[in-house]
């Protein structure tokens, strides 16, 4: 009886601390409110740009007479635009394979195997996030055009796949996976690569499609690597195509049109995985 009488009221007090709660929070709301609008302002100002007629006034000036689909569509019958974005969908996708698949394997080695120099390895691959990039970039080059990579889509990959920041991720989620389940497939007979496929891979699905996604905006965004090693629409990235357009005095309305159907990919892959990324950053905040 007394469970039966306590529980309803603690119930009843729950329920009304809620507005409380809530309504302390308000200065949080706003402020994440103002940040969202100062976050989509630019996204809306481009695509408001992009479907305006050519030649009419519009944001910032204006509010558009009326919108219109033939800026997009124009781009997309554009010379080079559908090649450039085969080229950036290549160089994307093909960078998140092998660096998920890499970068699972070497986490999961610096994370659970035992062998002599591991630390020092580990922390020698990590300070190289030291280094930046463009530092690195004229011997990177040398080394490319003496392999005669230039221009050449593995040129353009292999050299950005050595990523220890997705290592360092992949690392110190696999250390808080228990060493129980390791042992047991051990103890059954699973050979290595079965443990990594049975065991790692299932369990770190929310934090590769975590990484996926940046690894994904990273390569698509990237601008100045593809802009050193492509030297012709063969491999020239939608980024790359984009500074073209540009060169050539192409209108505003053109410009954002280009912009904004070049962001349609990356809107793609961030809401067929957005699950996985609330997930990964849920467990996160449990740990």
């Amino acid at each position: 009886m007394t469970l039966t009488a306590t529980r309803p009221a603690a119930v009843r007090e729950r329920q009304a601390a809620r507005p409380r709660r809530h309504g302390r929070r308000w200065p949080l709301y706003t402020l994440l409110a103002i940040m969202s609008l100062l976050t989509l302002g630019p996204f809306a100002a481009m695509v408001i740009v992009a479907l305006s007629p050519r030649n009419a006034p519009t944001v910032p000036a204006q509010w558009p007479d009326s919108l219109t689909l033939d800026n997009i569509a124009q781009v997309l019958s554009a010379s080079g635009f559908a090649e450039w974005t085969l080229n950036s969908l290549i160089y994307s996708g093909v960078s998140v394979v092998i660096i998920l698949l890499t970068a699972s394997m070497a986490g999961y080695a610096f994370a659970k195997k035992r062998f002599p120099g591991r630390d020092a390895m580990l922390w020698t691959f990590l300070a190289t996030m030291m280094v930046p990039f463009q530092a690195t970039l004229i011997p990177l080059y040398v080394l490319i055009s003496d392999l005669d990579g230039v221009d050449t889509f593995w040129g353009l990959i292999v050299p950005t796949l050595a990523n220890s920041q997705a290592v360092f991720l992949m690392r110190q989620f696999i250390l808080g996976l228990p060493d129980e389940l390791f042992d047991a497939a051990k103890v059954d007979g699973a050979s290595e690569l079965r443990v990594y496929w049975t065991i790692v891979v299932p369990l770190t699905k929310p934090i590769l499609a975590t990484l996926g996604v940046f690894v994904f905006l990273w390569h698509w965004n990237d601008f100045l690597w593809p802009l050193v090693i492509s030297q012709s629409d063969a491999t020239r990235t939608l980024t790359v195509g984009l500074t073209v357009l540009k060169t050539e005095e192409m209108q505003w309305s053109l410009l954002m049109s280009s912009a904004a159907v070049s962001a349609v990919p990356c809107l793609v892959v961030f809401f067929l995985l957005q699950r996985y990324l609330v997930n990964s950053i849920a467990m996160t905040g449990l740990k």
